[in-house]
């Protein structure tokens, strides 16, 4: 499977940069033809008859609302691996814990490793055991997250992200295998039901992208390890995005600790920084987490950007067919699964 951003085949050269709305039929360019991936799945991976838990459906797609945020979510199977008949590398997670307004909501998108037998399982298995340690402690975090105590929330995310990578790289050592080939890239976000709550908690570890769409522009406020200090905002369209509001530079922490792993005692090569954000919503904003294949082509691609922010600035929130489609729009060049999470606030 190509890496993300790359073309997926000499044949689409001619369609680099081009979207394709497959709902309309419509073109950035209405001079160019469709793309040659067919729109629609063809191939189904194979199955195994003892191992038919392990099948990943071609699409998946979710929301809810609590507070005064509506969630809206989608994981989609790649054209490549609908092509070439494979399982969807990534995974996606939605789980609330909890009840009223005590209640707190969990979003975990993993992205398994490319060209690698098995990838999809690294990438749910990771999603289930991070649901399972949030879930166990939803109420300490909870309460960290309304008091707004952004180092414990740090540093307990950091651990349990930590000890869930751990037991991927001790099912590697299990199955024989080297730990680049069974891991998985996590994101995930925390979300209070209580509306007096307006935090919000992104934490994790890999590739991929978190964005905002304020004021009718896109920010990206990934966090980078290089940005230590949580001063800069790269975004893209309209010129060079504003800095970040106060609220969001005291909540935002970018620092590596080194914390206890119960699976090994230190990593013995560098890993991916542990990313984490915490930032206050405004009312209006929309919060878009996504995998690497909504990602890459939405930072290098402005007529992407340009279209969801045209269908996502109405000030209301799509139905979930609509954001199927809206997350599903093509980008000539790249063909990767895509999931995509968006939080709007009321």
């Amino acid at each position: 499977m190509s890496q993300q951003g790359e073309k997926p085949d000499e044949h689409e050269g001619d369609w680099w940069g081009q979207l394709y709305d497959d709902a309309t039929g419509d073109t950035a360019d209405t001079a160019s033809p469709p793309p040659a991936y067919d729109a629609e799945p063809t191939t189904l991976p194979p199955a195994d008859p003892d191992g038919l838990a392990d099948l990943v459906a071609d699409t998946v797609l979710d929301g809810a609302r609590y507070g005064t945020s509506t969630l809206r979510a989608a994981s989609v199977r790649g054209d490549l691996a609908r092509g070439r008949g494979e399982p969807r590398r990534d995974s996606l997670l939605i789980a609330r814990f909890g009840t009223g307004e005590q209640a707190l909501v969990l979003v975990a998108v993993a992205t398994g490793a490319p060209d690698t037998p098995g990838s999809h399982r690294a990438a749910a298995e990771v999603c289930h055991w991070i649901g399972r340690a949030v879930g166990r402690s939803h109420a300490r975090l909870g309460e960290d997250l309304r008091a707004a105590r952004r180092g414990d929330l740090k540093s307990g995310l950091h651990r349990l992200t930590d000890r869930g990578l751990g037991r991927l790289r001790a099912r590697a050592a299990e199955q024989g295998v080297e730990p680049e080939e069974y891991t998985a890239s996590l994101r995930c976000l925390l979300l209070p039901a209580d509306p007096s709550c307006r935090t919000r908690v992104f934490f994790g570890v890999g590739a991929g992208g978190l964005f905002r769409l304020r004021d009718g522009a896109w920010q990206d406020i990934e966090p980078r390890a290089a940005d230590a200090t949580g001063d800069a905002v790269v975004g893209f369209g309209g010129g060079r995005p504003a800095q970040p509001a106060e609220g969001d530079r005291l909540t935002m922490d970018l620092g590596i600790t080194a914390s206890p792993n119960p699976y090994e005692p230190a990593p013995e090569t560098p890993r991916a920084p542990f990313r984490f954000r915490a930032s206050i919503a405004r009312p209006g904003d929309t919060l878009l987490l996504c995998s690497g294949g909504l990602a890459d082509p939405l930072r290098a691609e402005p007529s992407l950007a340009e279209h969801l922010t045209s269908r996502w600035s109405t000030g209301e929130p799509p139905g979930l067919a609509a954001f199927l489609a809206d997350t599903s729009v093509r980008v000539k060049g790249y063909a990767d699964d895509r999931t995509a999470a968006a939080v709007w606030e009321a």
